[in-house]
């Protein structure tokens, strides 16, 4: 496990110390209050390969299929660059369940890489749980004007085709 500095920043780019967010939450000093927060405080955990909190943190379905050694590589052998929460649906302090949709930036050998996903939790004796997590496609992205081809004249407007203009 990686011990991070208390007043450094949060993995989990709260913008907070990482003791006055997910420290207490990965120590057991607290409770994750949302599940948004348990779901912050779950890539932290990764970002510290605090492999028992990954762990204590799941639903007794995730817990059956727990591959500790697989986690650990992946915790390990990446860095993790950041998490942009997308949409939160329900997951309240005062609900049951709730939904959180997130991209968790990481990078292995220097390659970056975005993880999509919709994770589904659930208070399971008064603590939230991770239950499932759904991998998203990264969106498609749509050309919004027609694609030049090389022998098309440039866009640019000097008279020359793409390929020996703009092109090159």
């Amino acid at each position: 496990m990686i011990d991070l500095d208390p007043t450094a920043p949060c993995p989990c780019g709260s913008g907070k110390p990482f003791a006055d967010c997910c420290g207490p939450i990965l120590g057991g000093a607290a409770k994750a209050p949302t599940a948004e927060a348990l779901m912050r405080a779950r890539y932290a955990a990764y970002a510290t390969a605090n492999l028992d909190f990954l762990y204590e943190s799941s639903g007794p379905e995730i817990r059956q299929e727990f591959d500790r050694e697989a986690s650990r590589k992946w915790a390990e052998g990446s860095r993790w660059t950041g998490l942009d929460i997308l949409a939160v649906d329900k997951g309240g302090a005062n609900d049951d369940t709730g939904t959180v949709e997130f991209v968790a930036h990481y990078a292995v050998a220097n390659k970056h890489f975005n993880h999509r996903e919709r994770a589904a939790f659930r208070r399971i004796a008064g603590d939230w749980r991770f239950i499932d997590g759904k991998i998203l496609a990264q969106p498609t992205i749509q050309r919004e004007t027609a694609k030049v081809g090389r022998n098309d004249p440039c866009p640019c407007g000097s008279g020359k085709k793409y390929k020996h203009c703009c092109g090159r």
